[in-house]
């Protein structure tokens, strides 16, 4: 059964790819080489994640180190055949990739109505800047993407695109600073790594974030934790396929909703609000059952919450999201719908563009329209504060 014309789907999860003048018509004059720009590769060249860039590629440049994640995976519209892990040139991307107003065009042949972006260079949670030479160029770096995102790819259909920011975490203060500076500017959301100890900093246990987390409950902004965003990616050995890791991946999601449960970050921040990005919904009502009888059993002599159960704070703080999971829809009686979301993933791999509502509509066809109306449109709009 289709969707009901009015269900305006709200995806939680896409991404941009940014276009080559984001940071050159943004940073200082005196930062413009080192800062990120877009170069045509000469020759056959090794990048900063040892992936292997070819002549006639366009790959970015940073600080004299290059990233080739340019159009990595951009892979909308094209047949699974003629799929690569190689950068595209943005002429050999769908231009929606990269102009919001050909995103919109690209939204409406799918039956998309608002999209919520993750950033691409920068990696989803921000971290590549992270490791930056030059931290003050870093911080101009991370507030240039949000300026852009802000200032010209949402503002470019406001009621469509919804305003998502990336944080300085290096630097608790800055990044403090930061959520205010962009929720004055209309922010909505907030990505972050799921984990940020592989990026060599405090633990989710740390009190070291709690001025991060109030910051987000006085704003209302909530935080998104996107796989794969502590560059910490699930695998078995260094010659498995990417197939592996591709399959594995929710289960960073799954390692991060433990890691959020048995820390104190609901437990002194009540209103905190936490989105699990591209982690899927099948493998909640395991973990919470596990983490329920974990805690019943050894809570005493651990220095963890000893009042409320884990699928209690989870189901009062924590918030899902879904592209194809046949077995999480029919798992919702277990897991609820409150929290459950919808997302396309435009223009990644997993994404189901140009039809992504019909293929919505066949995994929801089961439910009730009043759930599904909450999946695909309430509940993102709730959470992130974005009414039609």
């Amino acid at each position: 059964m289709p969707l009901q014309d009015d269900m305006q789907l709200v995806s939680v999860d896409d991404h941009v790819i940014e276009h080559a003048e984001v940071w050159t018509d943004r940073l200082p004059a005196k930062y413009r080489d080192a800062g990120p720009r877009v170069i045509d590769v000469a020759s056959e060249t090794v990048d900063y994640y040892g992936r292997v860039a070819v002549e006639g590629q366009q790959i970015w440049s940073y600080e004299g180190r290059l990233y080739s994640q340019l159009g990595l995976n951009a892979v909308a519209g094209t047949p699974p055949e003629q799929w690569a892990q190689d950068p595209l040139r943005f002429e050999n991307m769908r231009p929606g990739c990269y102009d919001p107003s050909e995103r919109v065009k690209d939204m409406d042949m799918d039956g998309v109505h608002a999209s919520l972006c993750f950033p691409n260079l920068p990696r989803f949670g921000g971290a590549m800047f992270q490791k930056s030479d030059d931290m003050g160029l870093a911080l101009l770096c991370q507030r240039a993407w949000n300026d852009f995102m802000l200032d010209e790819w949402c503002a470019a259909a406001p009621s469509r695109l919804i305003p998502l920011a990336v944080t300085p975490f290096w630097d608790i203060e800055e990044a403090v600073a930061e959520v205010y500076r962009v929720a004055d500017k209309g922010a909505k959301a907030l990505t972050f790594p799921e984990n940020p100890v592989p990026l060599g900093l405090p633990s989710f246990h740390s009190t070291h974030w709690d001025p991060l987390w109030s910051a987000l409950e006085e704003t209302g902004m909530p935080l998104c934790l996107h796989f794969g965003s502590s560059g910490q990616n699930p695998t078995t050995g260094p010659d498995a396929p990417l197939a592996v890791t591709l399959t594995l991946m929710g289960t960073n999601s799954m390692y991060a909703a433990a890691d959020l449960l048995f820390s104190p970050m609901f437990t002194n921040h009540p209103r905190l609000k936490v989105a699990l990005s591209e982690g899927g919904i099948g493998w909640v009502p395991y973990i919470l059952e596990r983490a329920d009888y974990t805690w019943d059993r050894n809570r005493f002599y651990q220095d963890i919450n000893q009042d409320v159960r884990p699928s209690e704070l989870f189901r009062e703080h924590v918030w899902l999201c879904f592209i194809s999971d046949s077995f999480g829809v029919k798992s919702l009686d277990s897991i609820g719908t409150e929290r459950v979301m919808w997302e396309c993933d435009y223009p990644h791999s997993d994404c189901n563009w140009p039809h992504s509502r019909k293929v919505a509509a066949e995994q929801l066809n089961d439910l009730p329209d009043e759930e599904v109306r909450k999946i695909v449109e309430i509940n993102a709009r709730e959470l992130l504060n974005f009414p039609r």
